[in-house]
């Protein structure tokens, strides 16, 4: 049978060990979020860069435009999915149904915007060889 001693003592390392989970859990939600800041930023100063490189030295600034959004672009999608990470470990100890229901909103939200983001991506980064000309009817000439 065991004493009340030691179920005292086994509820106090239960304790310490939730503690430092705990606290080690906000530690690296604090640091994959900074990770976020950190490459959205980049990513802004990278396309800044692009777009005035550019624009100044070049005479296509349409072009320009589009290599710094497409910059940017990559930068903020992969910002978004260290924010969707940082926000599943903030609700992974004890979460209530309420902070599943906002982590739920947050993570449709941001994985909502990062496929438009994707998306957007992938239309300004292929080439554009899929477009036909229909301007001009076209002759069908059968062999007979």
């Amino acid at each position: 049978m065991m004493s009340a001693i030691s179920i005292v003592e086994n509820f106090n390392v239960a304790q310490d060990v939730e503690t430092i989970v705990r606290i080690l859990d906000k530690q690296v939600v604090s640091i994959i979020q900074l990770l976020a800041l950190f490459v959205i930023s980049i990513g802004i100063i990278k396309a800044l860069l692009i777009f005035v490189q550019q624009a100044l030295f070049q005479s296509h600034s349409n072009t320009a435009f589009q290599k710094s959004r497409l910059e940017m672009g990559y930068s903020f999608s992969l910002g978004l999915s260290f924010l969707v990470g940082a926000s599943i470990l903030k609700t992974i100890i004890a979460p209530t149904w309420d902070d599943i229901g906002k982590l739920g909103a947050i993570i449709l939200i941001r994985t909502v915007l990062n496929y438009l983001l994707l998306q957007a991506i992938a239309k300004q980064s292929t080439p554009n060889n899929t477009v036909t000309d229909t301007s001009q009817p076209r002759m069908i000439v059968s062999a007979k």
